[in-house]
């Protein structure tokens, strides 16, 4: 194994994200590693017609898209200042299916993400982004935990 070139860091824009974040960059610096950044926005696509129009659901996902863009700028400004050509995402799907699609189609080499651990009826209902990454990932995945 040579090292890892490309390492992805999915973003949260919250404290959890900014916690891996020292781990990216001593991983970076180490392995002198491109990292990118991506965050993935949900889609309402499901509640189209039952509570409210297409129109209106396609006009909140653009508006949140385009505050995921200017958020994890900002992001990547506080916390990422000394690596100024870090590449930067904002997408919209499925958590744990865009991020392996990123991976993919980016010839991502290591996915460094933080882990919020849910358990009982929340793992249930809510799942574990992570957790999926981990279990489909063709590349090795870093997680950092980020709750006490």
């Amino acid at each position: 194994m040579e090292g890892f070139k490309k390492i992805l860091s999915p973003v949260q824009l919250s404290q959890i994200s900014a916690k891996s974040v020292p781990y990216v960059t001593l991983l970076a610096k180490q392995f002198q590693a491109d990292i990118h950044l991506v965050y993935v926005a949900r889609v309402f696509d499901p509640y189209i017609k039952v509570y409210v129009s297409k129109d209106s659901v396609s006009k909140f996902q653009s508006e949140l898209a385009e505050g995921a863009q200017k958020r994890l700028l900002e992001f990547k400004e506080k916390y990422y200042k000394d690596f100024p050509e870090i590449r930067t995402s904002v997408v919209s799907g499925d958590i744990s299916e865009e991020i392996l699609n990123y991976v993919e189609s980016n010839g991502i080499d290591l996915v460094v993400m933080g882990t919020n651990t849910r358990k009982g009826v929340d793992k249930v209902i809510f799942g574990s982004v992570a957790e999926k990454v981990v279990r489909l990932s063709p590349v090795p995945i870093f997680l950092v935990k980020t709750h006490e």
